[in-house]
């Protein structure tokens, strides 16, 4: 579904001559496509839409640390450039949880997952990436889910 939706939106950037989303959505798709290839050599799959959701949360986090560079260097315009490659690709994510839902998730899947420690970490993550897939920040949740663990 949302290969499709990158797609259409391709065909449509070009009919708009729309330079910056028709560039985005390409490099979309060829992300896509190396990670394709990439889970076939390991005898899987095309990816499924909650794999492509996390690729395109990866390929944010690239241009956000590419921004922090970007203002470091005083390159303003190559700043802004990622933050318009950040808004097209975003547009393909769900709506994000809030601090209140994600710490909420937290709590449902430790008790869900029966975790008691540290030692159980890996189970309490694991179930909210089962269900919140392209719905929050997990390098935020991990450092949540320890806190909660731990204290």
């Amino acid at each position: 579904m949302l290969r499709d939706a990158i797609n259409n939106a391709v065909k449509d950037a070009m009919k708009a001559k729309e330079e910056r989303k028709l560039s985005t959505l390409r490099m979309m798709n060829a992300s896509i496509k190396n990670a394709d290839i990439e889970a076939r050599g390991q005898g899987k799959g095309p990816l499924a839409d909650g794999d492509l959701l996390s690729l395109f949360q990866k390929m944010i986090k690239q241009r956000q640390d590419s921004i922090e560079l970007y203002d470091k260097g005083g390159r303003a315009e190559l700043a802004a450039q990622e933050r318009e490659e950040i808004a097209i690709i975003t547009a393909y994510l769900p709506k994000q949880m809030s601090d209140a839902e994600v710490n909420d998730a937290i709590k449902a899947a430790i008790a869900e997952t029966g975790a008691a420690g540290m030692k159980d970490m890996g189970k309490v993550v694991g179930a909210l990436k089962a269900k919140y897939s392209g719905q929050m920040d997990f390098a935020k949740a991990s450092g949540l889910v320890k806190a909660a663990l731990s204290g």
